[in-house]
């Protein structure tokens, strides 16, 4: 089978050394809910360092495995190599400590995977303009993977797809050449649930979810997952692990359109929606609790869904809830502008002579990412109406425009917020000083978090 000797590899940046490699008829531990720890001498390659691709890389480098992060973008990796990346406080300084070890490496030459026991691929997965998924990226990733593998591996995919795509893009190739799946090499699906939790240590974060290609490749990637994670919940194939990712960001994505579609409700009828949300949350047993917002962003809950309504075309199904709530989606932020257009009207202000400030433009609270925010399709639908539209974020530092060129961001604190018509509060960071609020002329809390301020209002 392919190999590539280890001077090879560090010639390409990569500090790595061979290991020992875990075999499948090492000892399966007796109960799945809490797995063993790999063992110490097992190293990973992870593909792809997206914000969930960098967080996998840390919590397997924190478990104290050898780590090698490989990205084909290299100004992704100087992005990293610097510190200029989207973590919370404390997954930053994970970095910065993994940095200065010789057992964490980066690399852009993706024959680095050939001298590791395990290889993650975290290639993030997108749709196109037509809202079909875009699997070239992956696809791609998978194609090398196969290529490079060698006897003895374990290849563990997480990118949100398809069910049946570990079948496709990697089961089947490896076949084509000759390998023997849970014998010659191991293949599972887990689907990502690192990145909202890389601050946290194994015993703190969710179970993970593994589906293997057969028994052994489920036993192997069972040990490999439980050095990460403190709990493994293990399903029976690589496509119910597949469906288990699709089902958890549906409902997430149903849900937020229903409560979103709720507060509108509770606008109409002059009721506080998140009194209304908190006095339900109290019934644990028959509600989860879902908060409004002006949309929602970043890699997973824009695209997941049509994964699963891109498939069920194949069988002639359609699913008309989630393609609702998709469409729901969608149309938030247009709501939200439309909302400020009421507003200004209603003060007596001409759009096109109208100023607008957006408070925090990041797609969730405490990053510095706007990968997909809504705050960018908010932005872009004011300018393109005459306002003037300045943003203000303490974690950004320039917001991207569909239409290409970018927004400057400054801090809230820098803000006369008095000169504005409107003061549109998009995001919250947990740091961001939020005393020039107070101030503003007419304060849409597109959060629901802000009910003390005077002012405001709601969606």
């Amino acid at each position: 089978m392919p190999d590539v000797r280890i001077e090879e590899a560090m010639r390409s940046g990569m500090r790595v050394r061979r290991f020992r490699t875990v075999g499948p008829d090492d000892p399966i531990p007796q109960d799945a809910g809490t797995v063993a720890a790999y063992p110490a001498d097992t190293s990973v390659a992870v593909v792809g360092l997206s914000d969930n691709g960098l967080a996998t890389a840390l919590a397997f480098h924190r478990a104290g495995l050898r780590v090698a992060g490989v990205d084909f973008s290299r100004e992704r990796l100087a992005q990293i190599s610097s510190g200029r990346v989207s973590l919370p406080q404390q997954g930053r300084q994970h970095l910065r400590e993994a940095l200065v070890d010789p057992d964490f490496g980066l690399s852009a030459e993706l024959r680095a995977i050939t001298s590791t026991d395990v290889v993650v691929i975290c290639v993030p997965t997108a749709l196109d303009d037509h809202m079909l998924p875009d699997l070239a990226p992956l696809a791609n990733a998978c194609a090398d993977v196969v290529r490079l593998a060698r006897e003895g591996q374990l290849i563990i995919l997480t990118s949100t797809t398809y069910a049946g795509t570990t079948t496709d893009l990697l089961v089947r190739p490896l076949e084509s050449l000759g390998f023997t799946i849970g014998v010659d090499v191991n293949v599972a699906f887990s689907p990502e649930r690192l990145g909202s939790v890389s601050d946290q240590s194994a015993d703190q974060m969710p179970p993970r979810i593994v589906g293997g290609a057969s028994p052994a490749c489920l036993a192997r990637a069972q040990r490999v997952l439980g050095g990460v994670c403190s709990q493994v919940h293990s399903v029976s194939t690589t496509e119910a692990a597949e469906m288990t990712r699709l089902l958890e960001n549906t409902f997430r994505a149903v849900n937020i359109a229903l409560v979103n579609e709720f507060s509108s409700a509770c606008h109409e009828i002059g009721v506080e929606p998140m009194e209304v949300i908190d006095a339900a949350a109290t019934n644990p047993g028959g509600f989860t609790r879902f908060t409004p917002g002006p949309g929602v962003g970043g890699h997973s809950l824009p695209y997941d869904p049509y994964h699963l309504t891109w498939q069920m075309r194949r069988y002639r199904r359609r699913m008309p809830v989630v393609e609702s709530a998709m469409n729901a989606i969608a149309d938030r932020p247009a709501q939200v502008v439309s909302r400020i257009q009421t507003l200004l009207s209603e003060s007596g202000v001409a759009t096109r002579s109208a100023r607008v400030l957006v408070v925090g433009v990041a797609y969730k609270p405490n990053v510095g990412d706007t990968r997909e925010s809504s705050a960018i399709e908010i932005v872009s639908r004011l300018m393109s109406m005459g306002v003037d539209v300045e943003v203000a974020d303490c974690r950004v530092n320039v917001l991207p425009l569909p239409e290409g060129g970018v927004v400057g961001v400054q801090p809230l604190g820098t803000v006369d917020v008095t000169s504005y018509d409107v003061v549109l509060v998009h995001t919250l960071h947990d740091d961001e000083d939020l005393a020039p609020l107070s101030h503003a002329r007419v304060l849409l809390d597109a959060t629901y978090q802000l009910d003390a301020q005077p002012q405001r209002v709601t969606l």
